[in-house]
């Protein structure tokens, strides 16, 4: 089993203001599927805004990560229990959970273990599924000056996990009997104080930043701001990518 890897240990209060949160769209497509509301597990859940919205339909909801700073700036519900576990290693009964979740998270775990402690919590049946976003668009401007930041300035400080995010999840081993999820989007209105925000919630930007000991957002700040233009903000579209299906 390998060792597993926080990228996420710090800045947790910039990652529950910053990140944007699952659509409304991911939710409906779930609950649409799943046989039961009793309990749902919600994996790398970080600040808890998947667990958040689960909680409002599931009876009970358990959301685990390895990241204390996380799990300390998680939303409290009265229905939510946060645990700091491995997902590979649970101490969660067998054949427990109706819904299984991971939102921008199954690209960090390993996956054979994980998938075997799915099959052992699951309920026969039940629900799994993953999602990521890609890279954010907003007008050609400012995608341009995204773009270099990305694959030029920060490229090399992601962790190799990352690729898995740039192939859509595509490439992930997915051992479940598998759905089609529609096609969704998130779409925000950012200042380019929001944006900047957001970027630095970046894991790459945060392995920069420790290894610089400088912050990389400001070697593009001049040229984000003259691509910006006079609004004060902008339409924000990130597309979303769901791995979705029944435990066999």
């Amino acid at each position: 089993m390998k060792h597993p890897i926080d990228s996420f240990s710090t800045g947790g209060k910039d990652y529950a203001i910053f990140r944007p949160e699952s659509p409304k769209e991911i939710f409906d497509f779930l609950y649409g599927h799943v046989d039961g509301f009793d309990a749902a597990w919600d994996c790398g859940t970080g600040n808890g805004q998947v667990a958040a919205e689960l909680a409002r339909r599931f009876n009970i909801v358990y959301g685990t990560d390895i990241s204390d700073d996380q799990l300390t700036h998680a939303q409290q519900k009265d229905n939510i229990i946060y645990r700091k576990e491995r997902v590979e290693q649970t101490s969660f009964p067998e054949h427990y959970f109706d819904l299984i979740t991971g939102a921008q998270a199954v690209h960090w775990f390993d996956f054979d273990p994980f998938y075997a402690e799915v099959q052992r919590v699951a309920k026969p049946g039940a629900l799994v599924a993953f999602w990521t976003y890609s890279m954010l668009k907003l007008t050609p401007a400012v995608n341009t000056v995204i773009d270099h930041f990305y694959l030029d300035i920060t490229h090399t400080y992601w962790d190799k996990e990352r690729d898995y995010v740039d192939a859509q999840y595509k490439t992930i081993p997915f051992p479940f009997k598998e759905i089609v999820a529609p096609d969704i989007q998130i779409v925000k209105s950012y200042s380019i104080e929001q944006l900047i925000g957001y970027l630095r919630t970046w894991s790459g930007v945060r392995h920069y930043i420790r290894r610089e000991q400088k912050d990389p957002t400001d070697l593009i700040l001049a040229d984000l701001k003259k691509a910006w233009g006079p609004d004060e903000k902008l339409e924000v579209r990130w597309p979303v990518h769901v791995r979705a299906g029944y435990v066999k």
